[in-house]
Parts: structure tokens; C-alpha cells; sequence
């Protein structure tokens, strides 16, 4: 234990910040690139066996069993990391690539035992198919169904939001020969598994190797109590922070530019950029955020203006051109399609304000294990700024996250937010890992200051400790704020019309899927990607590569698809007068018109629909507005289309549960 800790001092630079190789960097690039490489694959292949050994053992739920199992296997793997901290790095007789197989072994088990096995009788990852997962399983099955990138929604639209992940999601499907939808959750956990080995790697970029692990097992918990049930998102927030680092040491260093520091840095910014928008825009805030705060610093040690920014410029630029070039790989179609943003439609996304995206963020605050170790990070972050670049860079992230939160507030005079919301993860993460650095330095210090005869016992104690409060970190993730998310995993329907309960209850809309998705592929004897549904049943596109003819909600509908636009068309549709107008205003339609109408059918004794008097015996359709500001910032509303209507040759029609469905012949 005692090799983790560093030399403390009361004043000059921080011992975290230790001499290194180089002026930015302590592991060279073609070692970095190997441990990416290899730690990846064996992150993806240790979390799909122990995937499939969760999965076999069919506990039926409600049960306890899942979360002892859960607690006893990640407390064993955590004692394992515990134990690789204190002792595992002197060890000699397994070698380098030996100690790093068993971090990346250690660390990819304890992130998939850990949310794997509370699962391991669901087909679903964690939040079920219910609201924001219907989307992301609507993108997966989509991407599953073509090689190319398309839109999750729309026929001939050029997709809008970033299909990096799903894209090679689609491809993880067809090598397994699953529905997208399918392997959504053994894909998503084998990417939380990815994230903490990768994390590791980077670390080990710009700190010590156990200091990199320990900062890794911090990213982990961190992922499993607020990152995870995003795991598109959680790889970009993940590794920010080592990112931050080196840009902060790479844009500060007065030595040769470090042109390949730069390049590998691009490299993340156009990750984050195919992947999840809103860290790939903060991450750049950010760097031109330290690149201003270097830049200020040096004129005011007497540098002139011009040679300050040029050089900031010569640094800055390697990063924007490879970011744009890994960028235009997914988004180049989008902007193709709207002349490069000069005839850009407004989009809906961001038109959300939770509650937690209208108070700023304490998670220092939270009388939790957690929250303890961040109020840690924020006072060392305060304390070493000045004679740490670690500290110094992770203070630029939070104060950027603050930043963001008080522009996203001022967007609202603009109707709209930046989402600020979205970064609670990478603060949390950020303030958890200072913590730990910091608590570090203090335990150096009092090894230092009281008898020496006690050291090894103060190591032992922190480490016990360090144990003990992340097992409580587990436990709170699992016990707690995964709760919920798990519930909707077990009783969320299948498209086979039943759930990981077993439970097939008629007056449950899910326990019809399998019913509809027949009658659709009998009427119409059309793949299920060759058919345009407009459907009042929008869960049924998250298990069939179907196109919509409107998507679920105009916040997560593609901005080029005209949205306000379709409902109105709808609405127009319901005002027919008899089933031939109907059929000329569908055909007549400038969007691809929709060949299968699934509406609901108030008369059926399995339909919650209540119709006005007016529209007794109509068949109903529900449709969304935008509410914002409002919460929730949706509007439900109905339109209803007669009967009559329907009675043409033309359409083939059949009642299934509460819903009928009608083709076009």
C-alpha cells in the first residue's frame, strides 16, 4: 500500500503530479494504442461470458437472491482491485502485460457482475423499453436492420442525432444473429465494461499506474449511481477527465507542441461528436475555455498577445481537424441535407427543463458515502489549483459545468436549454476522482507527520476504508438509484407478448406486441422495413425495423421530418369525408405516406381510450405537442378518424386487443 501513496507537501506542486516522460504525457503513444486495443477486446469478451453466466441463473423474480449474489461477487472483485492496489504493482513474476491482463479482467468483471446479475432474468437493460429506451432500442433495431446510417424513425431522411454507437451496435447484432433490440443490453454492458478499462488506460496517460486504477474503480461507481443508464452517453463523460488533463498539460507546456497529444485528443472530441452531441459541444467549451485561461495567464507574465495566440491557435487546430473529420463521418448526410446548416430546421431536443436542471448541482452536499468523497474532491480542487495541473484541469471542468448551467438558464429567454442537465455526470465524476487524490495526499501526510511505526497501520486503514465505502457505493447504486430502472426491466413486455415475469396480461398494451406485429406482416406480406406505420402503439418500432410516418414526441424527432407539419396533415386526414378523399390526401401526401394505420379502438373492452360523445364509435389516434417550459414538456392529445372511412377495397382491416389495424391493400 504504501507504493499508492504519494510523498505529501504542505506547499509547492502537488506529489500527485510526479516527473513524467515527457511535458504531457507518462505512457508512450504505441503503448497506449496496444493497451486501448487489447484491454478493449478483453473487457467485451470477459463481460459477455460473465453475461451468460448471469443469464443462467434464472432466479425467478421477486427475489432478494439477485442482489446478494450481486453484493457478494462485486465485493470479492472490489477486495481483488483492493488488493492489486496495495500489492499487485510490485509484483514481478507475471510481468507487465500479466498485472495489466488482470486490471483489465478485474475491472471489466466488477462493472458487469455488478448490474448484470440484478438483470440476469431480463431481456432488457436497465429502464425496460418504457420512455427515453424505447428510442435508443427504435435506433438499435434500426441499425441492426441496414448497413448504412438512416434515421430511427423516417423513410428517406437523413438521420439528425449521432448513430456512431448504434451503428456498430447494429453490426454486434448481426454478428450475433439478434433483433437490435435484443442485444441491446448485452452490447450496452459490454460498453460499461469497455468504458472502465479504457478509463484506466488513459489515466495511466497522465498519472501513476495505481493511481490510474484507483481513478478507474472511482469511474466505475460513479457510472453504476448516475452514468450507465445512458451507456451511449457514459463512454464520452467517462473520459473526459483524463482528456481534460492532457489538453489542460498540452495547451500550459512550453516546449514543442505535442503534435500527436493533439491529434489523440481530436480523436476523443470527434468521438464524443458521432456519439452524444452535448458532450462533444461542452467538450470543446472546455478546451477553448483552458486555451483562454493559458492564454490570459501568459500575457500576464509579460508574453506578447500575438505569438500567445498563434501558438494557442498551431495547438488548438490539430484537435479541430480531427475532430471534424471523425464528425462528418456521421454527420456529413445532415448537413448535406440542409446546406451545411444555412437552412437548418430548429430542433425540439432540447426543449426540456427537469428538476434537476433548474437548481445547479451540490452532489458535495449529499450526506452519502459519495457525496463525501466529492465535498473531498472540491476542497482539494480548491486547495492544489495552484500547484497542480491535475487539480487545475478538473477545476476548469467544473467551473465550465457551472458556466453551462448559467448559459443554459439564460437560453430559456431564447425558449430553450443547453441541457445542463446532462453534465450532473461529469461533475460527480469529476469531484469523485479529485476526492480520492485528494484524500490521498492527506494520508500521505499523516503518515509523515505521526510516528513512522504507525504507517503501515494508517495504510491499512485507508484501504479498509477505501473498501468499505465502495461496497457502500454498490450497494446505494443498486439498493437505490437502479431501482427503479430495474423494476421497469422485469415488467416491461417482449415483443412476444409477455414479460422476464412471465406475466401476459390482456388489459397491458405490451402483451398484444406479438399479436399486432403478425397482423401487420398478414395483411400487408411486407418485410417489416418495407412498411410506414402511423401508429398510436409507438413501442411497437423498437422491436420492428417499422418506419413511422410521426415520431413518438417532436423532441426526439428528426428536425428535417417536418413534424408539426405531419400532425397537422394528420389532423387534416381525420377531417375526410369519405374513404376516397382519404385515399387521395394519403397518396397526395410530400412525406412518405403510410401504408398501415394502427389506431385505437374505444369500442374494444380492452381499450382505455375515453371518446367525447362526439366521437362515439371513431377510431382514436394519440399525438404529442411541445409544452415547454413546462414538466412534463409534453402534451397528450387525441384525433380521431371515422369508421366509415376504412370501408373502401382499398384498406384490409383487423381488430386486435384494444387496437385495429388497417393496410393498405
Amino acid at each position: 500500500m504504501v507504493g499508492i501513496l504519494p510523498s505529501p507537501q504542505v506547499t509547492g506542486p502537488s506529489p500527485i503530479d510526479e516527473p513524467r516522460q515527457s511535458s504531457a504525457v507518462r505512457l508512450p503513444l504505441r503503448d497506449t494504442a496496444a493497451e486501448l486495443v487489447a484491454g478493449s477486446a478483453v473487457a467485451a469478451v470477459v463481460s459477455m461470458v460473465l453475461q451468460f453466466a448471469a443469464a443462467r441463473l434464472s432466479i425467478s423474480e421477486p427475489s432478494y437472491a439477485p442482489e446478494a449474489l450481486t453484493m457478494l461477487s462485486s465485493g470479492l472483485v472490489l477486495a481483488a482491485l483492493f488488493a492489486l492496489l496495495a500489492f499487485g504493482y510490485r509484483a514481478t513474476r507475471i510481468g507487465r502485460w500479466g498485472k495489466l491482463a488482470a486490471t483489465w479482467v478485474a475491472l471489466s468483471a466488477f462493472s458487469t457482475l455488478s448490474l448484470a446479475i440484478p438483470l440476469q432474468s431480463s431481456r432488457f437493460y436497465y429502464g425496460g423499453s418504457s420512455t427515453d429506451n424505447g428510442f435508443r432500442m427504435q435506433l438499435m433495431t434500426r441499425m441492426a436492420s441496414t448497413l448504412g446510417l438512416a434515421d430511427m424513425n423516417y423513410a428517406e431522411t437523413a438521420p439528425y442525432y449521432p448513430s456512431g454507437w448504434f451503428w456498430l451496435g447494429g453490426r454486434f447484432a448481426n454478428l450475433l444473429g439478434w433483433e437490435g433490440w435484443a442485444a441491446y443490453k448485452l452490447y450496452a454492458l459490454c460498453w460499461v465494461a469497455v468504458t472502465a478499462v479504457v478509463a484506466f488506460t488513459l489515466w495511466s496517460v497522465v498519472l501513476r499506474r495505481r493511481l490510474a486504477l484507483l481513478a478507474a474503480v472511482v469511474t466505475a461507481l460513479s457510472g453504476m449511481l448516475h452514468g450507465i443508464v445512458e451507456p451511449y452517453a457514459w463512454p464520452s463523460a467517462a473520459w473526459l477527465l483524463p482528456v481534460a488533463v492532457l489538453a489542460w498539460r498540452s495547451l500550459r507546456t512550453t516546449e514543442g507542441a505535442p503534435r500527436w497529444t493533439l491529434i489523440c485528443i481530436g480523436g476523443y472530441v470527434g468521438f464524443a461528436a458521432i456519439t452524444y452531441t452535448l458532450h462533444f459541444g461542452f467538450a470543446v467549451a472546455m478546451i477553448m475555455l483552458m486555451a483562454l485561461i493559458t492564454g490570459v495567464h501568459r500575457v500576464r507574465q509579460g508574453a506578447g498577445v500575438g505569438p500567445v495566440v498563434k501558438q494557442l491557435f498551431l495547438r488548438l487546430l490539430p484537435i479541430g481537424v480531427v475532430s471534424l473529420v471523425i464528425a462528418l463521418l456521421v454527420w456529413l448526410p445532415y448537413l448535406l441535407s440542409t446546406s451545411f446548416l444555412l437552412d437548418n430546421p430548429r430542433s425540439a431536443a432540447q426543449h426540456y427543463l427537469p428538476e434537476d436542471g433548474a437548481f445547479l448541482p451540490v452532489p458535495m452536499t449529499e450526506a452519502t458515502a459519495f457525496g463525501g468523497l466529492c465535498l473531498a474532491g472540491f476542497v482539494w480542487l480548491l486547495l492544489r489549483c495552484r500547484h497542480s495541473e491535475i487539480a487545475a484541469s478538473m477545476l476548469a471542468i467544473v467551473l465550465a459545468i457551472y458556466g453551462w448551467f448559467a448559459l443554459s438558464t439564460l437560453a430559456l429567454l431564447a425558449k430553450t436549454t443547453l441541457l445542463a442537465f446532462r453534465l450532473n455526470v461529469v461533475l460527480d465524476l469529476t469531484l469523485a476522482v479529485a476526492g480520492v487524490l485528494g484524500l490521498l495526499e492527506l494520508i500521505g501526510y499523516l503518515r509523515r507527520r505521526i510516528d513512522p511505526r504507525y504507517a503501515v497501520q494508517i495504510s491499512l486503514v485507508a484501504c479498509a476504508l477505501g473498501l468499505i465505502g465502495a461496497v457502500s457505493i454498490t450497494q446505494e447504486s443498486i439498493s437505490g438509484k437502479l431501482l427503479g430502472y430495474t423494476e421497469q426491466a422485469y415488467t416491461d413486455y417482449y415483443p412476444t407478448g409477455d414479460n422476464a415475469k412471465g406475466n401476459k396480461d390482456p388489459g397491458q398494451r405490451g402483451s398484444w406486441f406479438d399479436d399486432e406485429i403478425r397482423a401487420v406482416a398478414a395483411l400487408t406480406g411486407r418485410e417489416p422495413d418495407q412498411n410506414v406505420l402511423l401508429s398510436t402503439d409507438y413501442k411497437l418500432m423498437s422491436f420492428q425495423p417499422y418506419w413511422g410516418f410521426q415520431q413518438e414526441t417532436p423532441h426526439y424527432a428528426n428536425p428535417l421530418a417536418d413534424y408539426d407539419e405531419r400532425a397537422a396533415e394528420i389532423e387534416r386526414w381525420t377531417k375526410a369525408t369519405s374513404s376516397q378523399e382519404l385515399l387521395q390526401m394519403v397518396h397526395g401526401s410530400k412525406f412518405e405516406s403510410p401504408n398501415v394505420f394502427i389506431l385505437d379502438n374505444p369500442q374494444s373492452r380492452y381499450s382505455e381510450v375515453e371518446t367525447p360523445p362526439e366521437h362515439a364509435g371513431d377510431l382514436a389516434l394519440q399525438l404529442k405537442g411541445d409544452a415547454f417550459p413546462q414538466n412534463p414538456n409534453v402534451r397528450d392529445y387525441y384525433v380521431y378518424f371515422d369508421r366509415e372511412l376504412f370501408d373502401s377495397p382499398a384498406f384490409v382491416k383487423r381488430d386486435v386487443g384494444p387496437y385495429t389495424i388497417i393496410a393498405l391493400r
